[in-house]
């Protein structure tokens, strides 16, 4: 992208977490309610550790149609791991490559204690892309 520009300048800070064992209907009651794709799944004891993800997608492919029973099902069994995640001094650069190669929409932000301190989206990348346009093209007309 050309810019200087950090996964922690951008990323989503507010991030609906929840335990390994919350109940997936739970789960998609919280991803309506607060109008969001996806939560990370955290261990139980710790809050800031984050263990997986679970997608709408992963809700659909992993229970629905496969004609599980979503009222049994935990977070556990359908979250998707090993969990991707970077730091925030990433690049948003590397951070859209990795999101590419992985093909995820999501990244989950830890520090250096691997807490979990916020999620990167496609949203948000896609949120700051003009800026990005004007800052390549600022660049090029000093050239």
């Amino acid at each position: 992208m050309g810019t200087d520009l950090k996964v922690g300048d951008i990323m989503t800070k507010k991030v609906i977490v929840v335990p390994l064992s919350e109940s997936v209907a739970e789960v998609a009651r919280l991803m309506k309610k607060n109008s969001i794709g996806s939560v990370i799944v955290v261990d139980e004891d710790d809050r800031d550790k984050a263990k997986g993800i679970i997608t709408e997608r992963d809700i659909i492919h992993k229970l629905i149609a496969s004609g599980k029973d979503v009222a049994k099902a935990n977070a556990s069994s359908i979250m998707s791991k090993p969990l991707r995640v970077v730091r925030p001094n990433t690049t948003l650069e590397d951070a859209a490559k990795a999101m590419k190669e992985n093909r995820i929409k999501r990244l989950p932000v830890v520090n250096e204690d691997n807490e979990l301190i916020g999620v990167l989206s496609e949203g948000d990348l896609m949120r700051i892309f003009p800026a990005v346009v004007d800052l390549i093209e600022e660049r090029a007309a000093l050239k």
